[in-house]
């Protein structure tokens, strides 16, 4: 573990032992939730001031959670991956299919990148969004209906993007592990504030500061004019996934790949909790409630978790069990288990509709490509000629979606050994015809 500090600040005292127990009443009065319904892992959770939850999930669906059933925002074509919430409850998201898009009494697209949209962000005054995709461009949309506007070249990936809290600049944090602030004020100059060496995947800013995550694990606090260090908050666990800031209550969450969340106090810059959020997997998203007493977390499973903060070494993990490929591989067919690593994020084998990325393979077997009932296909499956055989699916793992059905919506999948794709196919002959 590696925890320090600048000259600006005061000795840190007891970290990972620092455990604040509950106040009697406190599990009464804020209970673990979760928030059920996605039909796929969760990239990303925002809350608006009056606590409606928003949730972007790799089945492409936004959620919208206002204490009953989800509201469900359909429109993306790919995996959303990015969500913020702006003034008067203005929703942004983001996705695989390149997309950025509002969703208000009309939703529409605001436009496209040209690769994912890794990020998005409201401006404060509530005029415009920025969103920085994987293409290495960052774009700004005036909601007003004028023309959008791309930043200078960040010379790699864009993973994060921030306004500062006057709106004149914009911070970025990219693959290739700078961070930098534009002056939007005087034509979008960057600065770099800090040339870490691996990628920056998150980032959250304060009153002159500027805190990120990276690929390597490391957790900084910078100056957010001069780029000094203030503060190193490194535990060894990478990569640094998600993170989120309660300004009222001087609090930072930290998600990493090991299913962790480190909770820091900005008020003197300590580690105040280290909880295990997950049995397996990673931490993707955070997101405090508006009073800051519940941290929201996604990842791997299809359900958004949310503990009281000030209870969090009265859990156990809870997140990592929802998801049957996370079962140990020893115990599944080898059928079963190419289906679980290759297709069941998307996919399901029961009958009926389901809310995953992909349409149900229920009947797959003697049926045509691109005909389950309400499921929005590509053109490409759209009227395909393809129907689903032991001989076509046996194609499909060969030589990978991309070249059997160039254009569908299928992520690049191949199973080399033509007996794991046999294994597979008596798996599917069984699985897709039960009830």
């Amino acid at each position: 573990m590696s925890v320090r500090r600048s000259r600006r600040n005061r000795p840190l005292g007891c970290l990972l032992g620092l455990w604040l127990a509950a106040p009697a009443g406190m599990l009464a009065a804020q209970e673990f939730q979760t928030l059920k319904g996605h039909g796929g892992p969760i990239m990303g959770i925002a809350v608006s001031p009056d606590g409606v939850v928003a949730t972007a999930s790799f089945d492409n669906s936004v959620g919208r959670w206002n204490g009953g059933p989800p509201q469900w925002l359909e429109g993306h074509d790919a995996a959303v991956t990015a969500i913020a919430y702006g003034p008067e409850g203005l929703l942004v998201s983001g996705g695989d299919d390149f997309a950025v898009r509002t969703w208000g009494e009309t939703p529409q697209i605001l436009g496209k990148h040209e690769g994912k949209v890794a990020c998005v962000a409201v401006a404060p005054s509530g005029d415009r969004i920025a969103s920085g995709s994987w293409d290495g461009s960052i774009r700004l949309w005036p909601l007003d209906g004028g023309a959008e506007e791309s930043l200078p070249d960040p010379g790699a990936g864009v993973n994060d993007v921030a306004f500062s809290a006057d709106g004149r600049f914009l911070f970025a944090a990219t693959n290739g592990g700078d961070l930098l602030r534009y002056d939007l004020a005087n034509g979008g100059t960057p600065m770099p504030l800090a040339r870490h060496g691996f990628g920056i995947n998150r980032l959250v800013l304060g009153e002159g500061w500027v805190a990120y995550g990276a690929v390597d694990g490391q957790t900084r606090v910078i100056d957010a004019e001069t780029g000094d260090e203030i503060a190193d908050f490194t535990l060894e666990r990478r990569p640094i996934l998600a993170m989120a800031r309660h300004a009222e209550t001087n609090q930072i969450a930290v998600g990493d790949g090991q299913g962790y969340i480190m909770m820091l106090d900005t008020a003197d810059w300590r580690i105040a909790r280290d909880f295990r959020a997950t049995r397996e997997g990673p931490v993707w998203a955070l997101a405090f409630s508006p009073d800051g007493t519940v941290i929201h977390a996604g990842g791997l499973d299809d359900v958004v978790y949310a503990w009281p903060v000030s209870a969090l070494g009265e859990f156990d993990p809870a997140m990592g069990q929802e998801r049957s490929f996370l079962r140990d591989a020893e115990t599944m067919p080898n059928g079963e288990r190419q289906f679980m690593r290759k297709c069941s994020i998307c996919h399901d084998v029961s009958p009926g509709p389901s809310r995953k990325a992909g349409p149900t393979l229920h009947g797959l077997f003697g049926r045509r490509a691109g005909t389950v009932p309400g499921y929005l296909y590509s053109p490409t499956l759209d009227g395909s000629d393809i129907v689903w055989t032991a001989e076509t699916v046996n194609a499909l793992f060969d030589e990978g979606p991309d070249h059997y059905i160039p254009g569908s919506k299928m992520p690049m999948q191949v199973i080399a050994a033509a007996s794991d794709r046999d294994d597979l196919i008596r798996y599917l002959e069984t699985a897709t015809t039960g009830e």
